[in-house]
């Protein structure tokens, strides 16, 4: 409103005031003008805008927006709604507030996101200065689909007070940065090598008064909410990224023939920026910024380059990257005073209760869990490195390890996945990942996978979420229409586009498929069940029991085998018999020798061989396997991750990338069968402990769920066995243990009004009993 008062006063101007009449018809007009100027404001939620320069929709361009106003009081409450194309940095009055707001596009093949941050806190009463830095990609990748042009959209309403983005802020593409020379990242990935030119950049951009900023023009409005390129505009599901704040690292210098090295061990391996000080005496010279991760995977990724300026400098390259150690390339003439790093993140929080009486497990707990955070930002990611991209085999398991290790704020990221993936699904019916991206390609397994018993469903089961299963419900159905069974039964084999099973040998792909298709119509059914849709539910059923039939047609007394497969026995199929259900416990002495010799299944199946053998009520053995597997990457003392194969190079898979988090899925099966706890009803309002401490002698662990903490720990020796539990408020657990023992609640002997089996149907030779809101001592006189 400030910017219409010379306006008012030009019209109040002409006119003569002579009298009360004369005020009145003052007052009048100036009600009137007010009026109209509030309804505008009201009306208009911004324009989308840009430099007028025509570099602006050029890949990795920088641009900078500036915007000067008055506020008459301090406000309580200024919601502001930005988006921008693609990231953005926003300082209010000097202090930056939101770094790297902004979600990569691709809520659905054409939509785009947007942010809500209450700025209040930092607006001061009278002059303010608001500032804006965009990092427009330019470029599509696995994770982000370009729209073709920078922009960037703001509304802040305060009371009466409005501020938008129009032509009356100002902007310019900022000369320091630039693309850094060499080779450019693998084209996964849509970021680039950021380069930035010290003796280009523009000083006190963010704070100077508008008059005084060299280049700077009026923007140009490109557009409203809701026109193309970025259509549609929903609100960011997720929350603003962690900053874990700025911190020091010690660092080596070690002398070259051209450039020097320097390097600087991270405490972990983590998303970050990096940030140098330096001396320059000269200035001009290239400083290299890199990480151990900035060539590996199999692939060049992401770096970045600085140009110094003379005299004493210090820069942050806000591009995150990820990795062990901060690598720069140094000529021998400036000084590094300095190395930093801005750790930012998910912002949610890693449970760090677990320990248990095996050293080795406790480091893969530490391992998983650092690789787990890695591999969570925009969206679940398969690797930081390499790709960021939303593989839907890789996120099924990163979800169910979230729910036994992180807060709750992470059902937003899966919320998110969960329904990008059914906003783009083909017309034909088919789904697809990566997305959002530019990989068109349909793993036929892992989106059976996604969609089934272990993603979809089990996001239900743990957050209680029906809105959401709602929504995606018609996409579900619509892809398993897709699918045929064959003249035995089984599930006639889809290729999709790429035809994959898991990274490895001797995979009896039409057992693998069918096995996903089985726990796709199990998940299904359980969700037409939910919504009132009986006859889908049969129609699911009915199909489950012929995949179930032909499977079992493929058993030839030792093993499952398709007739069409003539390689080794693939241990893969064998765990998907089992924890489906399709092999009964007739088949399981077989089945254990087999898991005993047979181990072709990678980090990612590995997971489901380890359920299986729980399942199959061997949980020494799973432990033992795993422990076998995993040994190389849980006790490799260069990384803090775990790797997407069993070892690095030549032993790994697909680039062999060492922040995989799909290889941390025993977190899941300890979680869900070592200690026995999983959700019997939605969102943990009735959930099942059955511990199964297999070789461990003690453990303890808090899982975070919707209905509070819920902490357990048990020692298990030659005393007894003992269980320390918190049910949280809200929630009822039902304790199932092996009978034949008295057993004591809080010191006194079990009642008999406690026993149920109303939830959890009685197993052959245990008992079940409720346990209501509380903390709990539970003990048995013989170890289990």
């Amino acid at each position: 409103m400030n910017d219409m008062l010379p306006e008012m006063k030009k019209k109040f101007n002409t006119i003569k005031i002579e009298g009360l009449f004369g005020l009145f018809i003052l007052v009048c007009l100036s009600l009137s003008y007010t009026q109209q100027v509030c309804a505008t404001e009201k009306t208009q939620p911004g324009f989308w805008i840009t430099s007028p320069e025509e570099q602006v929709n050029a890949p990795n361009t920088w641009i900078a927006f500036r915007r000067d106003f008055t506020l008459e009081k301090k406000p309580q409450h200024a919601e502001a709604i930005i988006a921008a194309d693609t990231k953005y940095w926003l300082w209010i009055n000097g202090k930056l507030v939101v770094f790297e707001g902004g979600l990569k596009r691709g809520p659905t093949p054409s939509d785009s996101y947007y942010d809500k941050v209450d700025l209040a806190p930092y607006l001061n009463k009278g002059d303010n200065a608001i500032a804006v830095l965009v990092w427009h990609f330019g470029k599509d990748g696995f994770s982000h689909i370009n729209s073709g042009k920078s922009g960037l959209l703001f509304s802040m309403q305060s009371g009466r007070f409005k501020l938008i983005s129009d032509k009356k802020w100002v902007c310019r593409i900022h000369p320091a940065y630039g693309t850094a020379d060499g080779p450019s990242p693998n084209s996964r990935l849509p970021e680039s090598n950021i380069r930035f030119d010290a003796a280009k950049d523009i000083p006190d951009w963010q704070v100077l008064p508008v008059a005084n900023l060299y280049g700077f023009q009026s923007a140009k409005e490109i557009g409203s909410p809701g026109d193309a390129p970025w259509n549609k505009l929903i609100e960011r599901p997720i929350p603003l990224w962690k900053d874990f704040g700025i911190k020091s690292l010690s660092f080596e210098r070690r002398t070259g023939s051209k450039v020097d090295t320097i390097i600087a061990r991270l405490p972990y391996n983590m998303q970050m920026t990096p940030i140098i000080s330096a001396d320059d005496q000269l200035g001009g010279n290239l400083i290299g910024i890199a990480t151990d991760h900035s060539r590996s995977g199999g692939d060049v990724n992401l770096s970045a380059a600085y140009v110094t300026k003379k005299g004493y400098q210090e820069y942050e390259s806000y591009g995150w990257l990820n990795g062990e150690k901060i690598i720069l390339t140094v000529p021998a003439g400036v000084s590094i005073l300095s190395v930093k790093y801005r750790e930012t993140g998910f912002n949610t929080e890693i449970t760090q209760s677990f320990h248990c009486s095996d050293e080795f497990y406790n480091r893969f707990w530490k391992k998983a869990s650092r690789t787990l955070y890695v591999n969570m930002r925009d969206n679940y990611f398969d690797c930081p490195d390499r790709e960021r991209a939303q593989w839907w085999g890789d996120v099924v398991l990163l979800m169910g390890e979230c729910f036994y290790t992180a807060s709750v704020s992470t059902h937003t990221l899966m919320r998110k996945a969960i329904r990008e993936l059914a906003a783009w699904q083909r017309p034909e019916g088919q789904l697809f990942s990566p997305i959002p991206g530019n990989f068109k390609g349909e793993l036929p397994d892992q989106m059976l996978t996604s969609i089934g018993y272990y993603g979809f469903w089990n996001y239900y089961q743990n957050t209680g979420d029906r809105k959401t299963i709602e929504s995606v419900y018609p996409a579900v159905k619509k892809y398993l229409a897709l699918w045929e069974t064959d003249e035995t039964g089984l599930t006639v084999l889809r290729k999709g586009d790429w035809l994959w099973g898991d990274w490895g040998e001797n995979k009896d792909i039409r057992l693998i498929m069918a096995g996903w298709h089985y726990l796709a119509l199990k998940g299904a059914a359980n969700m037409a069940t939910l919504l009132g849709h009986e006859a889908d539910r049969i129609m699911f059923s009915h199909t489950m029991e012929t995949v179930k039939k032909g499977f079992n047609r493929c058993w030839n007394g030792q093993a499952y085998r398709h007739p069409d497969y003539q390689l080794e026995t693939d241990d893969r199929a064998q765990a998907l018999a089992v924890i489906t259900g399709i092999a009964d416990a007739s088949k399981y002495e077989q089945l254990l020798k087999l898991f005993q010799t047979q181990c072709f299944a990678s980090p990612y199946m590995e997971k489901y061989v380890m359920e299986a053998l729980f399942v199959m009520g061997e949980g020494k053995y799973a432990l033992e396997r795993t422990k076998r597997r995993f040994s190389e990457m849980v006790e490799h003392r260069d990384y803090t991750t775990l790797f997407e194969g069993w070892g690095i190079g030549e032993k790994g898979y697909g680039g062999g990338t060492t922040n995989h988090a799909w290889s941390g899925g025993a977190q899941i099966v300890i979680g869900e069968y070592l200690f026995g706890i999983k959700p019997l009803e939605a969102g943990y309002k009735t959930f099942l402990v059955e511990p199964c401490p297999a070789t461990f002698t003690s453990a303890t662990i808090d899982i975070p769920t919707v209905k509070g903490n819920i902490h357990s720990s048990f020692e298990n020796n030659a005393g007894g066995f003992a269980v320390k539990l918190i049910v949280p408020a809200g929630a009822t657990a039902i304790v199932s243990i092996p009978d034949g023992q008295s057993v004591l609640i809080n010191n006194r002997p079990l009642h008999q009004k406690m026993l149920s089996v109303k939830e959890n149907p009685k197993k052959a030779g245990f008992m079940a009993f409720r346990l209501p809101p509380g903390e709990y001592s539970i003990y048995r006189e013989t170890p289990l």
